[in-house]
């Protein structure tokens, strides 16, 4: 397992393939929305496992706070903590940036996995995309 900060267009593209295949294969959610305004200030990771990109992330600031976005694993390589390999790489960029707090939307079925990398839910439920999402904050 590796993690790369994205640096080329050619990995950019490797994780719009693994968030169209997450979010809008798998999720139903719309490419036109998956895709949005902010991939272009944002920080992008990817995650390797045996030298494939498997799951991806970004973290761009928001109001003085990291926030961490997009976060997602290819089915077929879920449960070898490669989530956890791209929180860190996001955290580690926050960090570089001197962000001293991080926030996400969480879906609710993710949620235990974001309080397993020290983030606590700071919302009610409310929907995005139709799937039921959670305000999560961490101190970095």
């Amino acid at each position: 397992m590796e993690t790369k900060r994205i640096t080329t267009d050619e990995q950019l593209e490797e994780a719009f393939r693994i968030r169209k295949a997450v979010f809008v294969k798998e999720q139903g959610v719309a490419e036109e929305v998956e895709l949005d305004e902010y991939e272009d200030i944002a920080d992008h990771v990817l995650v390797y496992f045996e030298n494939e990109p498997v799951g991806t992330g970004r973290v761009r600031i928001v109001d003085d706070m990291a926030k961490l976005e997009r976060i997602c694993v290819l089915s077929s390589h879920r449960k070898h903590r490669l989530g956890r390999a791209i929180m860190e790489a996001l955290e580690s960029i926050a960090r570089e940036k001197g962000v001293a707090k991080a926030k996400l939307h969480g879906q609710v079925q993710a949620a235990p996995f974001y309080e397993k990398q020290g983030y606590e839910i700071a919302s009610t439920v409310f929907m995005e995309e139709n799937i039921p999402h959670v305000k999560m904050v961490k101190d970095l």
